[in-house]
C-alpha cells in the first residue's frame, strides 16, 4: 500500500482555484536577447504555485485538517510535502466516496484506476497528440514536470487537480520515490492519474521507472507517446536529424552526471562520429567538456553546431555556432535550461545557419 494511505484521511475536498494565463511574446529564433518570462516552471515560478493552490487549502470548521510540521525537518522541500500532505489526504478521501458511490469499491478497497504517462512534446500545445489531449481532459489528478508549459497545462479539464512534481538542478520539488508514491496513492483510490511530461515520457524522463514500479504494484500504465525535443526542435529549424550521405545515423545523449560534476555520463570518444548526428539533452553544465573531448577524439572543431532554448515555445532562442565555438556563444548568450543541443553536418542544412560560414561549408564543397 502506498505511504500516503497510511494517513488518516479526511472527508472534504474544497473547491478548485483559477489562474490567470500570461500572454507571451515569441522571441525571434536566432536572436540573443534575453525574452522576459519562461513558459516552463522554474523554482519560484508563481503560476505554478498558484495552480497547486488547493494543497494547501484548510477548513476553518474542520479542525483536524490542522498539521504541524515534525521537528526534523530541515529542508524547504520536507516543509512544503508536509503542509501539503492533510488536502492530498482529502484528496483521497473524496475519490474513495466517489468510487463508492459508484459501486467500485468493497470493503475500504478500490478498483485500481489507471496511470497514464503522457508525453507532451517539447513545448508548442499544438504538437500534442490527440490522445495525449483526449486523456488530459479524462484525468481525476495531474501530476506535471517542470518542463510542462503552461499552455499545455491551461488544456487540462476544469475539475482536475493538478500537482507539481518537477525537478531542476539543485532543487527537487519531489523526490522520485515520493512521485512513485502519490502516483500509487491515487491509483490505489481509483483515481485516473495523468503523469505529464516535457516530450516523450521515455526519453531521458524516468518515465520507465515509474512504469517498472506502477507495474510492479498492479497498477495498470498506459504510455502516450509525445514528440521528443531533438526530432520536434529539429524539425521547426529544418534541421533534418538524418540526410542520406551526410548523416546515416542520430544519437541521443544525457549530459547530466549521475554523480554532478562536469563530466558527461557517456563515452564520448564513442560519440565523435562525423557521419552521424549527436543532440544532447540537459547539457549546458556539461557540454564545454564535451564538446572537448568531442574535438579531442577526433570530431572536426568546424563542424556546425546548433543551441537551442525553449525550443518550439513563442521564447525560443537559438545559437549557431561550429563546434569550437559553441560554448563560447552560449555563454554570450545566457542560454538557459532548458537548452537542446544539436552537433553534426546536417545542422548547416538549416535556413537559419550563417550565410557568411554557408559558402565555406563542406557541403557546399561536396
Amino acid at each position: 500500500m502506498a505511504l500516503i494511505h497510511k494517513l488518516q484521511p479526511f472527508s472534504s475536498l474544497h473547491s478548485l482555484f483559477t489562474t490567470t494565463h500570461h500572454s507571451l511574446h515569441r522571441c525571434h529564433p536566432i536572436s540573443s536577447l534575453n525574452c522576459h518570462t519562461s513558459p516552463f516552471t522554474e523554482k519560484h515560478s508563481i503560476e505554478r504555485y498558484q495552480r497547486d493552490q488547493w494543497v494547501y487549502q484548510t477548513n476553518p470548521l474542520d479542525q483536524t485538517t490542522s498539521f504541524s510540521l515534525p521537528p526534523d525537518s530541515g529542508s524547504i522541500r520536507e516543509n512544503d510535502i508536509g503542509l501539503q500532505l492533510p488536502e492530498l489526504k482529502r484528496m483521497l478521501q473524496v475519490l474513495r466516496e466517489k468510487r463508492e458511490s459508484e459501486g467500485k469499491c468493497s470493503e475500504g478497497k478500490c478498483v485500481p484506476g489507471n496511470v497514464f504517462l503522457v508525453g507532451t512534446g517539447p513545448g508548442d500545445p499544438e504538437l500534442l497528440t490527440l490522445k495525449a489531449v483526449r486523456v488530459m481532459k479524462s484525468a481525476d489528478l495531474l501530476l506535471y514536470d517542470r518542463l510542462v508549459s503552461n499552455d499545455v497545462l491551461d488544456l487540462v479539464a476544469p475539475h482536475a487537480k493538478l500537482l507539481y512534481v518537477g525537478k531542476t538542478a539543485g532543487y527537487h520539488s519531489r523526490t522520485q520515490e515520493e512521485i512513485h508514491e502519490l502516483l500509487l496513492s491515487f491509483a490505489e483510490a481509483g483515481a485516473t492519474v495523468v503523469r505529464l511530461k516535457g516530450g516523450d515520457p521515455l526519453v531521458f524522463g524516468r518515465g520507465g521507472e515509474e512504469m517498472d514500479f506502477l507495474q510492479q504494484q498492479g497498477i495498470q500504465v498506459k504510455v502516450i507517446p509525445g514528440i521528443t525535443a531533438a526530432s520536434g526542435i529539429a524539425a521547426e529549424l529544418g534541421i533534418p536529424l538524418t540526410h542520406r550521405g551526410i548523416a546515416n545515423s542520430v544519437r541521443f545523449l544525457t549530459g547530466h552526471s549521475r554523480k554532478g560534476g562536469t563530466d558527461p555520463l557517456f563515452v564520448s570518444e564513442n560519440a565523435a562520429d562525423s557521419d552521424s548526428t549527436l543532440v544532447v539533452y540537459m547539457g549546458l553544465s556539461t557540454f564545454p567538456s564535451l564538446a572537448q573531448k568531442l574535438m579531442h577524439h577526433g570530431l572536426s572543431p568546424q563542424t556546425p553546431a546548433a543551441a537551442i532554448e525553449r525550443g518550439t515555445t513563442i521564447q525560443q532562442r537559438t545559437v549557431f555556432a561550429e563546434l569550437k565555438d559553441l560554448s563560447g556563444k552560449i555563454t554570450s548568450a545566457e542560454l538557459v535550461s532548458p537548452t537542446l543541443i544539436i552537433i553534426g553536418k546536417v545542422v548547416e542544412l538549416s535556413p537559419f545557419w550563417p550565410i557568411s560560414t554557408k559558402e565555406e561549408s563542406c557541403l557546399m564543397q561536396a
